[in-house]
């Protein structure tokens, strides 16, 4: 059993203020794998303030030096790499392939992307007369969910280290194991006591009170909207900058003019990716009505040979769902579904067959949604896709941009000159034409309620930087 404190001032800590222990549960199994400490307002004091004293000392040492400790930290991750990978198995409930190629390798990633960015970051240049610089923020918070740990985890605190900033890390309570060994991890490569600091807790108590702290700097945020809104509020009062990335619904369009059976298998494997728990999932799939019909039979075909697998298991497949919670709400949504006038063409509430525990569902397609149904407008988080039909280009353009998220969409045609008309006409953050994906060098980030700033590579550095421009020297 796995019992998860806190790490404060270069050490690890019991909570000063301490709630009731947070259980790990094992997703696949219901059963609890140890505890989390789960702290109050005076841990988050006790870890700001840590991070505070360290700033100044910090913030002064040399980019070779930050360099030289984030290569060493990359060096650890690499090494210690089958862990994390396995502690993300156990928390989350990933497939192992999953867990291994995709989940744990965005730790090391993201470092080997920062360092890059770092190359030919403009840190110090002429701008007209004056001198330009760009200097760390201070101290940042970095509030993390639990659905792709490891990205969003080392997505902020990759740059903030090197950018000379010191952290307070709240990672999900629902997502400990990883974010311990990133705590293990930074302590190996022996950063200055205060450099980084963790604390668990839960968002109301810990989160707001880290988020309205008068020391902190800056709030870096990702999860669901309606969290990032009382992020938001919390650090109005001081000011402070707050960079957040939040849920989407994400339009996929299919042309007629593209191969359909192919973009429409490649749509619903990149839904039911991670158990469909990814904020940028496709999992609004526009068709063409003169394919409608086509689309909803491969759709139909693909989703069937989506296999649900155990967390133990290699290969691809979808594992359960995070937690007990996500449970409920998934099949909760899949009965508004079905009761909201969608079709039903796969998958249906409940555990798939051969599974009487864990948080297991089935991979689900609703056909005949019209954009204003419930599925249509609100972020599920699991394996459920929603099928649209729609006229012609405007159609399917309004379709995408009637939502109040912005994080992704996805096209595909072959027609080079529609897929850059409508690209640009998108409402997102990212998009991807037939099958391409993003790279650590580009932003990640949405418009409209999918949040503000991006993250990744040289973007993510400036959201941990101050400019200064420095006149008459």
């Amino acid at each position: 059993m796995t019992h998860c404190n806190f790490y404060i001032d270069g050490q690890w800590v019991e909570p000063q203020e301490p709630g009731t222990p947070h259980p790990i549960i094992n997703p696949a199994t219901e059963e609890s794998v140890g505890t989390v400490s789960m702290g109050g307002k005076a841990d988050a004091d006790r870890a700001v303030m840590a991070a505070r004293r360290a700033f100044d000392a910090y913030s002064q040492t040399t980019l070779q030096y930050r360099t030289e400790m984030l290569q060493k930290l990359q060096a650890v991750f690499e090494r210690r790499y089958t862990e994390m990978a396995q502690a993300i198995s156990t928390e989350m409930g990933a497939p192992w392939s999953l867990a291994y190629d995709s989940q744990a390798e965005c730790g090391p990633g993201h470092i080997k992307a920062t360092l890059e960015a770092a190359k030919d970051f403009p840190f110090e240049v002429k701008s007209g007369q004056g001198d330009l610089s760009l200097e760390p923020i201070g101290v940042c918070v970095l509030i993390t969910p639990w659905n792709w740990p490891m990205n969003q985890v080392v997505a902020k605190l990759a740059p903030a280290l090197l950018a000379g900033c010191t952290v307070v890390l709240k990672p999900s309570e629902f997502a400990p194991l990883s974010a311990k060994l990133v705590a293990e991890y930074v302590h190996e490569v022996g950063y200055p006591a205060g450099v980084f600091n963790m604390v668990y807790g839960d968002g109301p108590v810990v989160g707001a009170a880290l988020s309205a702290h008068p020391e902190v700097d800056m709030v870096s945020f990702t999860g669901s909207t309606g969290a990032g809104v009382a992020v938001a509020k919390a650090a109005a009062d001081t000011v402070k900058r707050v960079v957040q990335e939040l849920g989407g619904k994400s339009p996929n369009i299919i042309f007629a003019d593209s191969d359909v059976d192919a973009s429409v298998a490649r749509g619903v494997k990149r839904c039911f990716n991670n158990t469909g728990q990814s904020c940028n999932a496709p999992t609004r799939m526009l068709v063409e009505k003169s394919v409608y019909q086509q689309a909803v039979a491969a759709a139909v075909k693909a989703g069937a040979q989506v296999q649900v697998i155990q967390p133990t298991e290699k290969g691809s497949g979808v594992g359960p769902l995070a937690m007990k919670r996500q449970f409920e709400t998934v099949n909760r949504f899949i009965d508004i579904g079905m009761h909201c006038g969608a079709r039903l063409v796969l998958g249906g509430p409940g555990r798939p067959e051969g599974f009487d525990k864990g948080y297991f569902v089935k991979p689900t397609i609703f056909a005949d949604v019209t954009n204003d149904m419930p599925i249509a407008r609100q972020e599920i988080f699991g394996p459920v896709l929603c099928m649209i039909p729609f006229e012609d280009e405007e159609d399917a353009i309004r379709i995408a941009n009637d939502t109040p998220y912005g994080l992704a969409a996805y096209l595909s045609t072959n027609d080079k000159a529609r897929a850059r008309r409508v690209a640009k006409r998108l409402r997102a953050g990212n998009v991807s034409v037939n099958a391409s994906g993003n790279e650590y060098c580009n932003p990640f980030g949405g418009y409209k309620q999918s949040g503000n700033g991006r993250e990744w590579g040289r973007f993510g550095l400036h959201e941990f930087m101050e400019y200064k421009i420095v006149n008459g020297l």
